[in-house]
């Protein structure tokens, strides 16, 4: 069976943990670039937010504040504050690099001990959550690094097409 063309880099991401592959940390000080499909770059080509003068943020930036709310906040709180449940996750993308951040959506992660039993569940096969993987990092990463306030942003620039053909595919709605 043939991977479908949004989760060809959800493979290739397990295959390099499976091997223990994680290159350097991706975020970086530079200004992002946007690719033909609104889509902010680091110069390393780690997806990253961007936040305009006027407090717009980008479009992936607000999706992942949605696909976040629907997906994520049940566990780790409103604008990943963190709860009694699960933790914060705008403290956690202080520190986790974009890899360490889909190792974990991916495979999910479990912490048991004396003071603490956490357990992820691991969403490589949940497409509400795969398909928009970049857009809940650099939503959480714009929050971790204090880039966006809590709540819903206020401004946004407008979806591309582009970004709606590859949402399409990703759901195989095309």
């Amino acid at each position: 069976m043939a991977v479908k063309q949004g989760w060809g880099r959800v493979a290739a991401f397990a295959a390099m943990t499976v091997i223990g592959f994680f290159p350097p940390a991706l975020q970086s000080a530079e200004e992002p670039v946007k690719g033909e499909d609104g889509k902010y770059m680091t110069s390393e080509g780690a997806p990253t937010y961007h936040v305009g003068s006027d407090s717009t943020v980008d479009w992936y930036t607000y999706s992942g504040y949605r696909r976040y709310h629907a997906d994520c906040h049940t566990c780790h709180g409103p604008d990943g504050q963190g709860s009694s449940y699960a933790p914060a996750l705008a403290n956690s993308l202080k520190t986790l690099t974009y890899e360490q951040f889909m190792d974990v959506v991916v495979n999910g992660r479990q912490k048991v001990g004396v003071a603490e039993n956490q357990v992820m569940p691991a969403f490589g096969n949940n497409q509400n959550v795969m398909c928009y993987i970049d857009d809940l990092y650099v939503y959480l990463k714009a929050r971790a690094d204090g880039a966006v306030p809590r709540g819903r942003p206020a401004k946004r620039e407008d979806k591309s097409k582009i970004a709606t053909q590859n949402e399409d595919s990703c759901l195989g709605r095309s």
